[in-house]
């Protein structure tokens, strides 16, 4: 009795948060599988040798604008690990910052400086966004590292980056490829940003998303079929971080 007591509790305390999963999820994603499922619009997506291109420039442009913000962020949370808490809260607020920024804004920032310059342009108004996400969820990380174990092995004669190489790399390797999967998977489906930095003039998918569900698009079921491709990539890009990170902690685990 209890025990249906307790579920019956959880239930109605799991409602709410349910019920805005179906209606503003499962349904809406429903009608999508439901759409490209049409016209052999799948199909249409995979022999369309203009999309399969977009999608091979999303995957591209997504790896690059994580490698960058991985490589510019990483050297910013270990500055910020070391610094007293006061300072890091500060600091960590203007790191922050570009979070809160419209992507229209971000956008019309680099329009300003480099102008319209193509794929190196939206590689670094991606990394300006996206390196403050990598910086966020490496700090707690950082910030509870045990340095004496870097003591510890400069004390038995290793140098400083063999003890970093050794020591602090394997112990946040996951951390640090979990979040090159989520901004990997952020840039795949952004396209705020680049519609306004760019325009059509790189084909992404996104972009060729935008285009058939804008008011001159009427092909309604590759739109769809294209959606759904898109979320596949994102969800399995995340999918493997997930699989890595559960990997790592089954290994702690056992030793």
């Amino acid at each position: 009795m209890r025990l249906a007591e307790s579920r019956g509790r959880l239930l109605a305390l799991a409602s709410p948060g349910l019920t805005v999963l179906a209606f503003f999820f499962l349904l809406p994603l429903g009608a999508v599988l439901i759409e490209a499922t049409r016209d052999g619009a799948i199909a249409r997506f995979f022999t369309d040798g203009g999309l399969l291109d977009a999608l091979w420039r999303s995957v591209l442009l997504g790896i690059a604008a994580a490698v960058v913000a991985i490589v510019v962020a990483v050297p910013v949370a270990l500055h910020m690990a070391r610094m007293a808490p006061r300072s890091r809260a500060l600091i960590q607020v203007w790191v922050a910052l570009p979070l809160t920024f419209s992507g229209l804004i971000v956008a019309y920032g680099f329009i300003l400086v480099l102008g319209r310059a193509g794929f190196v342009t939206l590689v670094l108004a991606y990394v300006y966004y996206l390196s403050p996400r990598v910086v966020l969820v490496l700090l707690p990380v950082l910030v509870n590292f045990d340095e004496r174990q870097l003591q510890a092995a400069q004390s038995l004669g290793a140098g400083r980056f063999r003890a970093l190489a050794d020591i602090l790399a394997p112990q946040i390797a996951p951390t640090v490829f979990g979040a090159f999967c989520l901004v990997w998977a952020v840039a795949v489906g952004t396209y705020g940003t680049a519609l306004a930095l760019v325009g059509t003039q790189i084909n992404i998918l996104p972009l060729r998303l935008y285009g058939m569900v804008s008011d001159a698009g009427t092909d309604f079921a590759l739109a769809a079929a294209t959606s759904l491709v898109l979320l596949v990539v994102c969800s399995l890009i995340m999918t493997v971080a997930e699989i890595a990170s559960a990997r790592t902690e089954d290994r702690h685990v056992r030793h």
